[in-house]
């Protein structure tokens, strides 16, 4: 079974501090990755109630369908590789579910079968190693929302979030409330 849990800290940015973080960083958003998350939900939001959320990402050509758990300190994720022609019919809301993300659902009691396609997010990242860490820096557009967002990735929550305090007080950086892409993404629906 593939899984990873997932330790990071969040923080949104506004468009002046991912700009100031760019520099301070020496990145340039010229070398950013696309990515592309497909979201996914029963219609009484089924995996929310559950804290989980279900998406396709296209990176590189490569589509990974990923369910996320609450899981200690962090997230679990649990990935199922597809093909190219899986990851559109399931876009096409006949979701193919494979083998650990379907023993997963099934553990939580989801139906499958009631899954829906429910939008796109794109996002454009930038990753850097930084002291026992990886700095992410994300640009990401959906429904007609552009954001900015700083993500520390550690082996632990007290090192990502201390990554995350260092590079805020550093840098000016407002501390935000942040929700995680996927909340956002369903928040911009009812807006």
């Amino acid at each position: 079974m593939t899984q990873e849990v997932e330790m990071e800290s969040k923080n949104l940015l506004t468009k002046q501090e991912y700009e100031n973080l760019l520099e301070h960083l020496n990145l340039s958003i010229d070398e950013a990755k696309k990515q592309v998350n497909y979201y996914f939900e029963t219609p009484d939001f089924l995996l929310k109630q559950n804290g989980c959320a279900l998406r396709i990402r296209e990176k590189n050509n490569v589509w990974v369908l990923t369910l996320k758990q609450p899981y200690k300190d962090g997230l679990l994720e649990t990935h199922d590789q597809l093909t190219e022609a899986e990851a559109i019919q399931s876009i096409s809301n006949q979701l193919i579910v494979k083998t650990d993300v379907a023993k997963q659902l099934s553990e939580l009691k989801i139906d499958n079968h009631f899954i829906q396609f429910k939008g796109t997010l794109e996002t454009h990242r930038l990753e850097l190693p930084y002291k026992n860490g990886l700095v992410v820096l994300d640009k990401s557009k959906y429904n007609n929302c552009v954001d900015y967002e700083l993500e520390i990735e550690s082996s632990s929550m007290r090192n990502s979030e201390k990554l995350m305090e260092e590079l805020i007080e550093s840098n000016g950086i407002t501390i935000k409330n942040t929700p995680n892409k996927i909340e956002r993404f369903f928040n911009s629906l009812s807006q």
